[in-house]
Order: C-alpha cells, then sequence, then structure tokens
C-alpha cells in the first residue's frame, strides 16, 4: 500500500532529529534521516532515542519519518542489518530506505521498504520490478525526463508503489549507485557512505592528441537541482513525492528549502481545487512563517533543472564547486585596509559579518568576509567594507570588479529564531448536558477530544456578551499544535460560565484530541512482493549491480540472474573500466558534441566523439563517449595501495572469506 495517488508528499532531509523537527513544523510530510549505521551518509548517524523523539514529534502532524539503510553490506552486517530494521520499527519508523536486495532476503518487520537513489531507477523495467519485490516507494533517477517519469508510471501501479523525485539540492553528476571514483582512489566507497567528491576536483581536459581543451576547470561539477518551476509538469508525470536533497545540510538550509516547497506545493494544490484531478497535503495542518523562503540565500552552485526539460547546455558549476552567491554590486575603490562597493539596490544593506566574494582573473571564486561593515553614502548605495583578511592577500581585487554576496548575516539570524508555526484546524463545540457542561473539538482528520463537568448552567445576565466570552475563551488555542477554525457556542447559548472552568474544559478536551490522533495514527502496510518471483530485467549482473553479499546474490538468483559479479568494492576488477556513468557529457557541454557540429566541418575536419583525458595531479581518468544511448563513461583502474590495503584488512579478519561469484554462465543437467 502506498499514498493515496491525490495525495502530494514534501519529503525533506535530516542531518538530526533537532533539524527533522524543524523540517516537519516547516511543513514537510515527511522526513528521512539516518539511523545508528548502514546509512550513505557516513557522518549523519541518529541514536534510536533521538530518531523515535522526531517521530513522536512527526507523528503529531501525520508526518512520517523514512531512515536510511541504503549502504551495501558485506555478509557480517547483514544480521545486525535486520536487528536495527528491528529496533527502527519498534522505535516508530513509517519506512526504511534500501539499496542492498539482500535485505529483502532477511526476516524484517511489517515495515514499509523504499528503493534508495542508490539503486539507480531509469527504465520501466526496473522500476516495475522493484514494485513487484515489495518496494513501497521508488525514487527515480535524476537524469530522467518528464516523458521517461511518465513512462515509468504507466507501467507502476499507484495504488502499490509512489514516485519519488529529488527537486532540489546538490546534484550527484553520476548515475546514483554507478560511481566507483572514490573507492578505486582512496578505498572510501560512495555505496557504503563514504565518497571522497572527486567530482568537485578541478581537472585538466586533454584530447586524444594531448592538446588542452580546458585547463583547471571543475568538468564534473554539477550546479545544484532546482525544479521549482516544474512542479506542476513532474504531477502530471506521476511524481507523488517531493524529495529535498540534503542529510549533510544545516537548520538554516532545511527550514528554508522546506519552506519554499511548502508554499509552491500549496499553492498547486489550492490551484487544482474544484478541478477534475484535486489534489492534497499528504500530512495534517497548514503552516506559517516569519520569513519569505528563498532559495538563492542558501549555499547552491547557481540552478539546473538539469535533465527534466530535456538536454540542456549549462549544467554545469565548471568554475567553481562553491557557493557564488548573488552580484550585489561593483567594487568603486581599494584601500589600505578596505573596499569601497556601490550596490545596484541602494535599498540593500551590509553587515558586520556578511560574506562576500568574487572571481579572479583565473575564473576561481575567492572569498571576502566583512569584519566591519559601514554606510558612506546609503542613499546612493555607497558602502565602505573592512574584510577580515588583508586587502593586499586578496588576489585580482581591483576597481570595477563585480562583487557577490554569498552569507547574509541578518538572513541567519532570522532563521536561528523560531520561523514557522504549523497548526491543525479543529471545530470547537461548547453545549449543555443533563448535568452539566461539554466541549468538544474535532481535528480536520476526524478526530475528536471531548470532555465533561458536572458544573450546573447558570443562565448569564447579558445573553450575548456571555456567548462571545465563551466562544473567545474555546478558541484560545496558541499554545497548542491546533487552531480554531470555528467555535460554536449555540448548544450553550445564553450560559455563563466562568473563565477558569473553561480553561480546564479547554486543556482536557486539547489532552484528550491529542490521544485521540496518537490512537489513530497507522503505519502504511508493507508491501508484499508478487509471487511467483518475478524475473530481474536482465539475465546477467556486472559488477554494476552492487552485489556484495550472499543474500544480495541469492536474491538476484532467485529473480533469474544467471551471472553474477561481485561489487566493485569486491576487489575483483583490476584492469580499466568505467568508474562512473553518467548522462552529464563534458564534449556536449564544451560545445564539441559530433551532434551539435553534424553537418559542420571546420579546419579541423569533422568532430569526432574521442576519448578525453581528465588530469589531477597524479591522477589520470579518461573519458569515453557512447552516444547512441547520449552517456559519458569516466574510466579508470582501481590504485594498487587501495588493494593492497583492501587484502591486508580481508586477510585481519576472523571470517574474510572472500565471495565467490559465476563468471560465466552455470551449465544445467542437459549442458545448456
Amino acid at each position: 500500500m502506498s499514498l493515496p495517488d491525490y495525495q502530494l508528499e514534501l519529503l525533506a532531509p535530516a542531518r538530526d532529529a533537532d533539524i527533522g523537527i524543524e523540517a516537519v513544523n516547516h511543513g514537510a510530510d515527511a522526513v528521512y534521516i539516518g539511523g545508528p549505521g548502514f546509512g550513505a551518509r557516513s557522518s549523519a548517524d541518529n541514536s534510536l532515542s533521538d530518531i523515535a523523539r522526531l517521530v513522536r514529534h512527526a507523528h503529531r502532524f501525520n508526518s512520517r519519518i523514512f531512515v536510511t539503510l541504503n549502504t551495501i553490506l558485506r555478509d557480517e552486517e547483514l544480521e545486525p542489518a535486520r536487528k536495527l530494521a528491528w529496533q527502527l520499527h519498534d522505535a516508530g519508523v513509517d519506512a526504511l530506505i534500501i539499496q542492498d536486495m539482500g535485505l529483502l532476503e532477511l526476516d524484517l518487520p511489517p515495515i514499509q521498504l523504499h528503493a534508495s537513489t542508490q539503486t539507480d531507477i531509469r527504465t520501466p523495467e526496473k522500476a516495475r520490478f522493484l514494485q513487484d519485490v515489495g518496494l513501497s516507494q521508488i525514487v527515480l533517477a535524476r537524469e530522467l525526463t518528464l516523458e521517461q517519469i511518465a513512462a515509468i508510471r504507466a507501467v507502476t501501479d499507484p495504488a502499490r508503489c509512489t514516485l519519488e523525485f529529488f527537486v532540489h539540492g546538490a546534484l550527484c553528476v553520476a548515475y546514483s549507485g554507478q560511481c566507483y571514483i572514490s573507492h578505486a582512489h582512496t578505498g572510501r566507497s560512495a555505496n557504503r557512505g563514504e565518497c571522497s567528491q572527486a567530482c568537485r576536483l578541478p581537472y585538466q581536459v586533454v584530447d586524444a592528441k594531448g592538446r588542452f581543451v580546458a585547463h583547471d576547470k571543475h568538468v564534473l561539477s554539477m550546479k545544484d537541482n532546482n525544479q521549482s518551476a516544474n512542479l506542476a509538469a513532474l504531477v502530471d508525470a506521476g511524481v507523488r513525492s517531493f524529495k529535498i536533497e540534503g542529510r549533510y545540510k544545516d537548520m538554516g538550509y532545511v527550514k528554508n528549502i522546506t519552506a519554499h516547497y511548502r508554499t509552491l506545493l500549496d499553492e498547486l494544490i489550492e490551484a487544482r481545487e474544484g478541478s477534475d484531478a484535486p489534489l492534497a497535503r499528504a500530512s495534517s495542518g497548514r503552516t506559517t512563517f516569519t520569513f519569505t523562503p528563498d532559495p538563492d540565500q542558501n549555499f547552491n552552485r547557481e540552478f539546473t533543472d538539469y535533465f527534466v526539460q530535456g538536454r540542456q547546455m549549462d549544467i554545469g558549476a565548471f568554475d567553481s564547486p562553491k557557493n557564488p552567491g548573488q552580484p550585489i554590486g561593483y567594487v568603486t575603490q581599494v584601500g589600505p585596509n578596505w573596499v569601497e562597493l556601490e550596490l545596484t539596490d541602494r535599498s540593500m544593506a551590509l553587515h558586520n559579518g556578511d560574506g562576500l566574494c568574487y572571481y579572479d582573473l583565473q575564473k576561481e571564486l575567492v572569498g571576502m568576509a566583512i569584519n566591519r561593515a559601514e554606510a558612506v553614502n546609503a542613499a546612493k548605495g555607497r558602502w565602505r567594507v573592512f574584510p577580515k583578511d588583508t586587502v593586499a592577500g586578496l588576489k585580482d581585487l581591483r576597481k570595477g570588479l563585480e562583487v557577490n554576496r554569498n552569507r547574509d548575516v541578518d538572513w541567519v539570524r532570522v532563521l536561528d529564531k523560531k520561523s514557522s508555526d504549523r497548526r491543525i484546524g479543529v471545530w470547537a463545540a461548547l453545549s449543555a448536558t443533563s448535568d452539566g457542561m461539554a466541549l468538544s473539538y474535532t481535528d480536520e482528520d476526524g478526530c475528536v477530544g471531548e470532555v465533561q463537568t458536572d458544573l450546573p448552567p447558570e443562565p448569564a445576565k447579558d445573553s450575548a456578551a456571555a456567548d462571545a466570552s465563551n466562544r473567545a475563551q474555546i478558541g484560545k488555542l496558541g499554545a497548542t499544535i491546533f487552531e480554531a477554525i470555528d467555535a460554536d457556542v449555540a448548544g450553550a447559548s445564553g450560559l455563563f460560565v466562568p473563565a477558569s472552568v473553561l480553561n480546564a474544559l479547554r486543556r482536557g478536551a486539547i489532552e484528550a484530541l491529542e490521544t485521540s490522533r496518537a490512537q489513530a495514527w497507522q503505519r502504511l502496510e508493507r508491501a508484499t512482493s508478487v509471487q511467483p518471483p518475478v524475473p530481474y530485467p536482465e539475465d546477467t549482473l556486472s559488477y554494476l549491480g552492487n552485489v556484495y553479499n550472499t543474500s544480495a546474490h541469492n536474491f538476484y538468483a532467485r529473480h533469474g540472474v544467471r551471472v553474477i559479479d561481485a561489487a566493485f568494492e569486491a576487489n575483483e576488477e583490476l584492469g580499466e573500466v568505467s568508474l562512473m556513468i553518467t548522462k552529464h557529457c563534458v564534449r556536449f557541454s564544451l560545445s564539441l558534441c559530433p551532434k551539435q557540429a553534424k553537418g559542420v566541418v571546420g579546419v579541423q575536419g569533422q568532430v569526432r566523439a574521442e576519448p578525453l583525458q581528465l588530469i589531477n595531479g597524479k591522477e589520470k581518468l579518461t573519458l569515453r563517449f557512447d552516444c547512441k544511448p547520449c552517456e559519458m563513461h569516466v574510466v579508470g583502474k582501481m590504485k594498487t595501495s587501495v588493494l593492497n590495503q583492501a587484502r591486508k584488512d580481508l586477510a585481519a579478519a576472523a571470517d574474510g572469506v572472500p565471495l565467490t561469484f559465476h563468471r560465466t554462465r552455470p551449465t544445467d543437467a542437459f549442458g545448456h
């Protein structure tokens, strides 16, 4: 069972429980967070007690909590992972996000399983398979177009499987789960939560003849994802869960970006009221904010909507993987320990502690933190700033240079405080009973909290004034998570009720309503797999299948896969292989694609998709181009030092027995 198809889920990240609580407070319908282990962000773990605390808060609003259990696992880790799954279930968690199919062979609790981005879901066949083996929610590859998403929705069942899609945050340049550069170069596996982010490094790009194509460019570094303009189209394509990237991000980021998408999704829901296909939030209540959400205020590498609307030229953050901020003005003078600026927006103010930056002559980003800011002529937008670092040390700083701001202290301070209010609507009703008074609250989900008192009713001297006072008193819900949509006192019209009595009734009824909501909460059921087991879309799996334990091997064998190679992390791929597969194409982004130049003949002859080489210090990688599916492969091999260390670790392990997989098709009794 998945979310009802008319509900939209805003899925926010949380580095810790406190950030998760604020994500809920800022409108998240669901939050994903790392548990005590086995999550694909190795330094974002959380205790079971903290997760249980987050669960309790989220469930008050019918928001759900998902925990990442999405690394590939060694054999000796399967049993601890199984025990952790049960502990998370007992803590009230609503779903586990997984990559390793070996978990499906274990005795897991009756908890929903969701497919991690690491499962690399790009095709209708893969999506349908994951649905049929019991995964209730699947996050699609970020590289998909609207048409490809719709094709996946066409072969999956909305009643059984929810489609999830990343709408904001950092972009991994590789197909998720298909990047092995980190393990090959450092022994730290991205599939085990320890990515070294080689994609953010600067590279020399050299062609087949040794000529430089690009110098010190971050050609594997993508801009940040932002699907703000595509939400309606994604809904129409079949997406129902809208995921924000960022389990490493800080509180301010989660507050702001969650509020931004909460606002946009609420507008979309409101716009479709009364239509043939109305939409609704996947959790309870409405959220208001003390600030206007603005994605530009958080760290970003500028924005792209990636491939959703088709291949775009400008998706890379090639000049810098840092946050360039927003342009604010120009340098007018450079003094011995100060810099004068003229701001484009004269209503803008600079503050002590703001962060400024600019591009030097090599197009590298240079930071300039403000120690003190003084208005020279605020009416004309002229400011003098005193940087924390010496002015002489600020490379290529000069008159006429454009300056950006990438940290606004005033904005940070707003988000450091309470910045949202989430309330569940209730209808209050006060009435006289045969032996006293009763007060009830009925919330927007149909839950009811009611209490009574045996205080005999007393006629009021001024009926209208008494009714107004009673109505105001039962509508005072400021210290709770509720707000009164209506307060009905018709059943007690003309009766005087002391404020102390109404206060006690209100507290008791709200407490009863909270209890009623807690009792009404139900986790969505675990999906059952189709029987007999459906076949996997292919009958062979290379190292790209990420099979790292015998349970995963058994899973794929049970689903018809006959040749199963070990995961790259098993250190069996000793020669050159694809260490990264990506939809991003360096040739295309540098205007060297043969399809771009089709029919164009220049002085160098016909443009061909010949390999390129990436060089960073002593590290060298080869770029090969598969033009039919329009993909790029980053090719290299495992370092000898990584392999030697892995062998030492294996020999030192008490149960260090390497897995054995079929390298060729096994023959049956008939020799086939």
